[in-house]
């Protein structure tokens, strides 16, 4: 598909016209050959305005004092007037965001939106990844149930592998020498700011797409006349991307509002008494099978963050730029297809009792995903500039 001349009469200039809001959200100009997949970045925006929203409710009848946290959750699920409604939107947004970003960054990956010159533009939303996962681990702790006390207790502890200090950061971050009501009362209050410093690196994060241009599932350069308007042909296949979602988001919060929580969350925390089984949020069972599947503590704790943390580096991994998308590199494209299924696998590993086979097997999943950024993609670059290398030097 190729825009005709007439059309090209009205296309933006890749320069901003003098209105800033037009040339910035309606006359952007965006690559013809986007699919929907490109609608999770929006997505992401408008999941964020609803946790925001939501949770500002939330908070004006929420107490962060631990003999009052978990019936202050009842008392907005009983008492407050659409209560209910308020918490079903914001646990299952929660789902839904971590859902949509999960998406958003596997195309990414597919499609090499990360390589020059969108590097930068990667950075930041892995950045916003990692603020995400923090604040998602913050909101978890605030109802107060079993799952929330013990599944703090196990992720807090893992400061403890940094040497010399790390018990002392431990007792820093509780407040004491346990969890107690000060951990409470920081949490909440890391969980109220972190999403408004997420709403301005997200902000950031589109400056920076808008000043790198967006990638297209081809992979090639966009020029002038493969671009057309935003508005109104990208905003009509956002908006429909945008409804088809919210469909499967009302499902969730009108029919099964509890699918994604854990039973143990509705039982008061007790430090007592350890739940049989610790698992965290859906979103996190496949690191968490990662750390469960490697016997050290320390060991098991590093791999598991070097796992998220190499999402940094992958611009660095995957260095070529001679082909970009999958669409041209089927042996990545099996490859990529393999390593989807290994981070689920993973996750389902995650929600298992740590018991035989699921640890051995756990253990042969962290090596495939590891795997895949640190043997598969440098040797598959490899190989393609060698042959790009090859096929320039016989040109001449």
């Amino acid at each position: 598909m190729r825009i005709t001349r007439q059309q090209y009469k009205y296309a933006p200039s890749l320069n901003y016209i003098n209105d800033p809001l037009h040339s910035f959200l309606i006359h952007y100009p965006t690559p013809y050959n986007l699919s929907y997949l490109w609608n999770f970045g929006i997505l992401s925006g408008v999941f964020l305005a609803i946790q925001i929203i939501t949770g500002f409710f939330l908070s004006m009848h929420y107490t962060p004092e631990i003999n009052l946290a978990f019936l202050s959750i009842d008392h907005i699920m009983r008492d407050v007037q659409y209560g209910w409604l308020m918490r079903y939107l914001h646990s299952n947004g929660a789902s839904m965001f971590l859902l949509v970003v999960y998406i958003h960054m596997l195309r990414g990956i597919y499609y090499g939106s990360y390589r020059t010159p969108r590097k930068f533009l990667w950075v930041t939303g892995v950045v916003i990844y990692l603020l995400l996962m923090a604040t998602a681990f913050i909101g978890y702790v605030l109802p107060w149930g079993q799952m929330s006390y013990w599944g703090a207790t196990v992720i807090t502890n893992f400061v403890t592998v940094v040497p010399f200090f790390g018990q002392d950061i431990l007792y820093w971050i509780w407040g004491g020498f346990s969890i107690n009501n000060a951990t409470l009362n920081r949490f909440f209050s890391l969980h109220y700011l972190l999403p408004f410093v997420i709403a301005a690196v997200a902000v950031f994060h589109i400056i920076v797409l808008h000043d790198a241009g967006s990638s297209n599932p081809s992979g090639f350069k966009s020029t002038k006349l493969d671009k057309i308007p935003f508005y109104p042909y990208f905003f009509a296949k956002d908006l429909l991307g945008t409804f088809l979602f919210f469909i499967l988001y009302c499902v969730f919060v009108f029919f099964f509002p509890e699918l994604l929580a854990h039973s143990d969350n509705y039982i008061d925390a007790n430090p007592l008494v350890t739940p049989s089984h610790i698992v965290p949020e859906w979103y996190f069972l496949p690191f968490y099978g990662i750390l469960r599947s490697i016997p050290h503590k320390t060991y098991g704790v590093v791999i598991m963050l070097v796992s998220i943390l190499i999402l940094l580096l992958l611009p660095l991994l995957d260095f070529q730029d001679a082909i970009r998308s999958s669409m041209f590199r089927g042996i990545y494209k099996k490859f990529f297809w393999i390593f989807t299924f290994n981070l689920i696998f993973l996750g389902f590993l995650g929600a298992q009792s740590p018991t035989y086979p699921f640890i051995e097997l756990g253990l042969i999943c962290t090596h495939l995903h590891l795997a895949f950024f640190l043997i598969v993609i440098p040797c598959l670059n490899l190989i393609v500039y060698q042959m790009s290398r090859e096929y320039t030097i016989n040109s001449k």
